[in-house]
């Protein structure tokens, strides 16, 4: 079936769902932010990079040609919860007595591991900070000649009040300055400052710094909004389709973005902005003093003590797809454990699929069911719809096996391209086999089996429920059809 195109999108900047509109036909140009590396990303950031992971594949599944750009962050202050400009790369490398070379260097290694575990498409760019120092200082220089930044003893801040008279500073995420002024603490160099609101755009070097650059005000080091800015436009033209982040980037790392192209190219970069929600483990925000934090490679390892097994990154990957992107997404023992079964039930109907029987007549309509997974996954994204559609299908498949549904050819292949298009190519899972161990289990499950179908020809109800209830407890599922008995094992 064709593919349809009625694809709305939840824009930040608006507050609303709106229709999906490329700036060039079939093209489309997608920014994210990407990691700091000065530490491995958490299960938070992991959550936001799958996430826009999935937009990029169903933007790719819709036919567009998607240039997709995510930066990382190898330089730069980052402002911090208590609102001071911190250099954290430099301070990491401080810690483990390395270069700040060092700790980028390391901590990509780690962050291009985890996409490959968690079966991310790479994108189409990955542009580092500091490989566009240049383009920062050519778009600061512009701020400052359309008279929207000023320079203060070898630093450069952005000049929110007179901005404010020309465009409106928070238009994104809807802070009011005055609002911001009751809210804001001391801040580290304060006094340069000619308004509470104005942010650094390059901060002239400490004696500490570990990376220092040349520039018009003298040596330093570029601010943190000031690179997204140069490198989105960049590789994507000062207009472009799409912005995402995360959640916690909304403001006011977003907001002055907008700023900055506003005032360097007249207006905002984006026409959708996009968010990630963030996630809770157990019902808190994550976090090493409440003792709920983990790391997305130790969830895979089973070396957190916040949950008692391992599970892999296509269980993690469907847990998450079962949570809009929007929403928060709260991590337990109990919701991984229920993902598991499912992803389970979903893989093993899928796998199962090519050798049902095939009959004249169909009890369902799979025309309506494959158009509802478009309807659904167009509809901003909404991966829970999707797999509420992709179990229905699974219901249907274990139907036809029992003999208490029918599936025509036609159908039948119908399900299979869509499914398998859904699961592997949109929702980025991979369809895991049994463990065999070179068909040892299999050998091994033949002859339980046939002992079980002798019990059930004895009618020996009770040896043969002992063995499919221990088979059950070990991780392995048997299911009774009209051609006999399957099963099927956790991965």
């Amino acid at each position: 079936m064709n593919k349809p195109r009625n694809l709305t999108i939840y824009n930040s900047l608006s507050g609303q769902k709106e229709p999906f509109k490329p700036l060039h036909e079939n093209r489309v140009g997608m920014y994210v932010c990407g990691p700091t590396l000065y530490s491995e990303p958490h299960m938070g950031n992991m959550r936001t990079f799958i996430n826009f992971d999935m937009i990029y594949r169903y933007l790719l599944f819709l036919g567009y040609d998607v240039k997709y750009v995510r930066n990382i962050t190898d330089a730069g202050h980052i402002t911090n919860s208590a609102g001071e400009a911190v250099d954290s790369i430099g301070k990491a490398a401080k810690l483990e007595q390395v270069q700040s070379l060092e700790i980028v260097y390391k901590y990509n290694v780690k962050f291009q591991e985890l996409q490959r575990l968690y079966n991310m498409l790479p994108p189409s760019i990955e542009p580092t900070a500091t490989g566009h120092i240049q383009e920062q200082i050519e778009i600061i220089e512009q701020i400052l000649a359309n008279g929207l930044a000023y320079v203060v003893n070898g630093s450069v801040y952005f000049d929110v009040k007179t901005y404010s008279e020309r465009f409106e500073y928070g238009i994104l995420s809807g802070r009011k300055v005055d609002e911001l002024e009751e809210e804001t603490r001391t801040l580290n160099a304060q006094d340069e400052k000619r308004f509470f609101a104005d942010f650094a755009l390059w901060k002239k070097a400490n004696p500490d710094d570990m990376q220092i650059w040349r520039s018009p005000w003298g040596d330093g080091n570029p601010g943190w909004h000031i690179e997204c800015t140069a490198m989105s436009t960049k590789y994507l033209g000062a207009k472009f389709d799409i912005h995402g982040g995360g959640l916690d980037l909304k403001f006011p790392h977003h907001e002055d973005e907008i700023a900055q192209s506003c005032g360097s190219a007249g207006e905002n970069p984006a026409n959708y902005w996009m968010h990630a929600n963030m996630l809770n483990v157990n019902g808190q925000k994550m976090s090493k003093s409440l003792g709920n934090y983990f790391l997305p490679k130790e969830i895979i390892e089973g070396s957190t003590t916040v949950f008692d097994k391992p599970y892999s990154p296509n269980v993690i990957r469907f847990f998450m797809m079962q949570a809009h992107y929007r929403s928060t997404l709260d991590f337990t023992s109990d919701a991984l454990n229920a993902a598991e079964k499912g992803y389970n039930r979903l893989t093993e109907a899928l796998k199962l699929l090519p050798s049902l029987p095939e009959s004249a007549e169909n009890s369902h309509d799979a025309e309506s069911w494959a158009a509802e997974c478009y309807r659904v996954m167009s509809d901003d994204f909404n991966t829970p719809m999707l797999i509420a559609q992709l179990f229905e299908a699974a219901k249907w498949i274990n139907s036809v096996n029992d003999g208490k549904a029918s599936m025509t050819a036609e159908s039948k292949q119908l399900l299979l391209t869509t499914m398998q298009a859904f699961v592997t190519q949109v929702l980025g899972l991979t369809i895991e086999e049994n463990r065999s161990n070179d068909g040892l289990v299999d050998k091994v499950m033949e002859v339980v089996l046939e002992l079980r179908k002798t019990a059930r020809e004895n009618k020996d109800w009770a040896s043969s429920d002992k063995i499919r209830d221990h088979l059950a407890a070990a991780g392995i599922t048997v299911k009774d059809g009209k051609d006999g008995a399957t099963w099927s094992a956790q991965p």
